[in-house]
């Protein structure tokens, strides 16, 4: 069992101001996944963090990708980008906080999602570095999920990702489960401020550092670390487009 002390409490109520600052329009529920992995024998650890949200409105809306969310709504993308960063760089310490009581297993990924005024955390176990499927294909499989895109609205590349995840061998990792309520309020979002100024406001000197030591580049706009055939892979199939 997973032991929520009142720092991880309090990360979690930073990580909520942080999506709901980032989302520029009304919306009912959101979903975000994020990993990271320890890889031996490299200094550091690497990752990937993506969101969708669901906008708001009376006739069922398509998901919207946090990468397409600048071009969307004409905001600067290497300012938004870096708010991305930020958002990361918070879920890294989520994990490094829980390794201070978790001492023989810390969770690899998870998911979070917020719909109906409820905060919800899957935490997975999973040994990502030894995985079956790819980081694009996982990605491809996260959606399904947790946002019904199944086959009939995907590539034919994604359409086979999905045949062989339904016909394979269900993950028997270790799973954990965190749910509260929402009790942020007055949140504005971020056609209201300047991403700079709060950016700057929220960055602690390890996310000042990582902002300084690694410049986000374009060709990661899909998730942030991927491997160069992976992001070829997404371009082609145009995983981020809105469906």
């Amino acid at each position: 069992m997973l032991n929520h002390t009142r720092k991880i409490k309090e990360i979690y109520e930073d990580i909520q101001r942080r999506l709901y600052y980032m989302i520029p329009e009304k919306w009912e529920a959101l979903y975000l996944y994020s990993s990271i992995l320890d890889v031996p024998d490299k200094e550091g650890k690497t990752g990937e963090l993506f969101f969708y949200y669901i906008p708001k409105g009376i006739f069922k809306k398509k998901p919207v990708n946090v990468y397409e969310v600048p071009a969307k709504f004409n905001l600067d993308e290497t300012l938004y980008l870096k708010l991305v960063q930020l958002l990361y760089a918070k879920i890294k310490e989520l994990r490094r906080e829980f390794q201070k009581t978790e001492k023989d297993e810390i969770w690899t990924n998870l998911t979070m999602s917020i719909q109906n005024s409820k905060f919800k955390v899957e935490y997975d176990y999973s040994d990502l570095n030894n995985n079956m499927f790819t980081s694009y294909e996982r990605h491809v499989i996260w959606r399904y999920e947790n946002l019904g895109i199944g086959e009939e609205q995907g590539s034919k590349e994604e359409k086979e990702i999905l045949k062989t995840y339904k016909m394979g061998i269900k993950s028997l990792a270790r799973k954990e489960y965190y749910d509260a309520g929402i009790y942020i309020r007055d949140i504005e979002n971020v056609i209201a401020y300047s991403t700079e100024n709060y950016a700057n406001e929220y960055e602690t000197e390890d996310e000042r550092e990582m902002i300084e030591d690694k410049k986000v580049e374009k060709k990661h706009r899909n998730q942030l670390l991927l491997s160069q055939e992976e992001v070829k892979r997404m371009k082609n199939n145009n995983l981020n487009s809105n469906r």
